[in-house]
């Protein structure tokens, strides 16, 4: 632990001699060690205790994001600023939980109001004072900027009604496909997403349902949630019949209650 301490805090000297490290190296280092893929690969939790221990090299890597001027981020490409939005949003999203670890069971634990964890400015990116809802809602799901509803399976809330956090950090080279594997994953996960051949009725994550409209253009040229059904008929059934009804889009859709509680590792 204390050799990959000392070499993740390295991580950001040398990106402050090279420029940006777009590889996100110090991200994914803490990712495969923290983060347990479950259910097949199609989930994951979050060993926030060990984060927490790991704090340092945390702390270094998002610092390493705070450092990176406004100015240089509108040079980058349009696979670059997304690839450092999500790798950021997730990275801070765990700060926040561990404020407070293990003292929550939510991260709704932190208040709807007053303390809300996505509307409370408590860091800094690109020059300014930041919250999550400006990472997610207003700069990358801006109308005309990325288009693509991937995000929200690129954004992980710390919860367990979330799609998975990936054991590798997001990067621009790879992005497209990475963002493709999370979206397969999510739909993969039948404690989320599934077909149910008794009331013959789609079930879906409430995401769908909160942000349907997203889904609507930018994303594989679908129209909606019904495309986006059809296209994965064949993560959501098991049956030949049930997943040509899905790719028929002659299956009505109910959305699953959302589970909020902390994506923690089971102890």
């Amino acid at each position: 632990m204390k050799q990959l301490l000392a070499a993740l805090l390295l991580v950001p000297l040398l990106a402050l001699a090279q420029g940006f490290d777009h590889t996100h190296a110090a991200w994914t280092a803490l990712l495969a060690q923290h983060v347990k893929p479950i259910a097949n690969g199609n989930a994951s939790q979050v060993d926030y205790k060990g984060f927490a221990a790991d704090r340092a090299a945390l702390d270094a890597y998002v610092k390493s994001l705070s450092d990176v001027p406004a100015a240089e981020f509108a040079k980058w490409s349009r696979a670059q600023q997304f690839a450092f939005l999500a790798n950021a949003y997730n990275a801070l999203t765990i700060e926040k939980v561990l404020t407070r670890y293990p003292r929550l069971k939510s991260i709704r634990d932190f208040g709807l109001v007053i303390g809300n964890p996505w509307k409370d400015e408590f860091f800094a990116l690109l020059g300014a004072r930041h919250s999550l809802d400006w990472i997610e809602h207003e700069t990358l799901r801006a109308p005309g900027v990325y288009d693509d509803p991937r995000v929200h399976v690129a954004v992980v809330c710390a919860s367990v009604g979330c799609p998975m956090l990936a054991t590798q950090a997001f990067t621009a080279d790879r992005l497209d496909a990475q963002l493709d594997d999370q979206f397969r994953r999510f739909m993969s996960d039948r404690s989320r997403n599934r077909y149910d051949p008794r009331t013959k009725t789609v079930e879906l994550s409430s995401i769908f349902d909160w942000y349907g409209k997203d889904f609507e253009h930018g994303y594989k040229g679908f129209a909606g949630v019904q495309d986006v059904v059809a296209k994965y008929a064949d993560q959501l059934a098991d049956s030949p019949a049930d997943r040509a009804l899905l790719r028929a889009k002659m299956v009505p859709i109910r959305f699953l209650d959302y589970d909020w509680s902390l994506n923690d590792v089971r102890q």
